[in-house]
């Protein structure tokens, strides 16, 4: 069985670092707020080109901690507007609702499945106060259009970059820009299956704004930001030592897996030749994105009309598949308020789209035997 991802076997390629880095923790007996999580949080920001990183326990605090610290300076109140990608993973959406802010869901583009930026203009009310844009499976979701509609319009960019931490933008000038270092805040996340995985949960917010990030600090820690005297009823988020130094081993090497993960991708994008599959488009904004660097493939996401009936044959190929996401925000049951909202562009990549291995372990003979199977199924 070929396998969708090989955790284990991405562990052991670090080791015998890891282990080295978890005793260090382990013999230091300081397991919260220390100099692991400090170094950390320095070297993101360094690797991000961002003056602040916040460690905090998962990408979807990363998110709320984003909105709830623009509530707290006033930039937001409860009731204000988000603009969000419909067919983003769900907690893109839950980070906006757990703050009493409104989702407004914008079709995504059908060729390369982030955020139609086209769209967006549109649903633009009076009482929209950002646009959160979402990385979707690695590939960046960025253009010059993108940013002029956010200052025409003063909203805030809020970047989800759970799963694109390593991409590149390239701008007018020619500068490299990572993801997460585009927007006004963005969340990561750090969940062991993402390209910059832990050994758990964690997560980060990115930023160049000197009071979102110390108000974010804060909340994140009851509310404080000098002990037993609480500014903000907060909550307890926080990225802890031993996956923070879990975290500096593994950043190390992330061009270097990311890059490998290309290689893979390219290698499906040259061989797969079922005229039924629907290869992933890659985003090429008239030479400003560099489509190689602009995508880290997270995920390679095909569609296919008959999807269940692709992955039911690829399983008994011994190849195994996962479908991101087969049902779309506003169809679940948390948002029976949205389920009536007509979104088919939305609606059709969720009933198509498979996500075939990939990672920086897998083998070019891996992929072969992947693709093999892709051609030759006949529907």
């Amino acid at each position: 069985m070929i396998k969708f991802l090989d955790i284990q076997k991405i562990t052991s390629s670090f080791e015998p670092e890891l282990s080295t880095a978890v005793q260090r923790v382990i013999d230091s007996g300081w397991y919260l707020l220390g100099d692991e999580v400090q170094k950390f949080e320095q070297e993101y920001s360094n690797y991000v080109n961002t003056k602040y990183c916040v460690g905090v326990a998962n990408g979807l605090d990363a998110l709320r901690l984003i909105f709830r610290a623009y509530i707290e300076m006033g930039v937001m109140q409860e009731g204000d507007e988000i603009i969000v990608p419909a067919n983003t993973f769900i907690a893109s959406v839950l980070a906006i609702t757990e703050n009493r802010l409104k989702p407004v869901l914008v079709e995504p583009d059908i060729d390369n499945y982030n955020l139609n930026v086209s769209l967006v203009e549109k649903a633009i009310t009076p009482k929209t106060k950002a646009i959160m844009v979402v990385h979707l499976y690695g590939q960046i979701c960025w253009s010059n259009q993108l940013v002029e509609i956010a200052q025409k319009n003063n909203l805030k960019i809020i970047e989800d970059n759970a799963q694109a931490t390593g991409a590149i933008f390239i701008n007018d000038s020619g500068a490299k820009m990572r993801s997460g270092s585009l927007g006004d805040a963005a969340g990561h996340s750090f969940y062991p299956g993402k390209n910059l995985g832990a050994l758990g949960d964690g997560g980060a917010v990115t930023t160049n704004d000197d009071n979102l990030a110390l108000t974010i600090k804060a909340i994140a820690n009851y509310g404080s930001s000098k002990k037993y005297i609480f500014q903000y009823k907060g909550l307890n988020s926080r990225l802890d030592e031993i996956q923070a130094a879990v975290l500096r081993v593994k950043l190390k090497r992330l061009d270097y897996d990311n890059q490998k993960r290309r290689e893979i991708a390219q290698y499906y994008l040259h061989n797969i030749s079922n005229t039924g599959i629907i290869k992933p488009g890659i985003t090429n904004n008239t030479g400003v994105a560099d489509s190689n660097l602009a995508h880290v493939w997270h995920l390679f996401v095909i569609r296919h009309e008959r999807r269940d009936m692709l992955q039911e044959y690829l399983t008994q190929k011994s190849v195994q598949t996962l479908i991101h996401y087969p049902v779309a925000p506003h169809q679940q049951k948390a948002y029976e308020e949205l389920n009536m909202l007509e979104l088919p562009v939305t609606l059709k990549i969720h009933n198509e789209v498979l996500s075939l291995p990939i990672s920086q372990v897998m083998t070019l003979e891996n992929a072969k035997v992947v693709v093999e199977a892709l051609n030759s199924f006949e529907d």
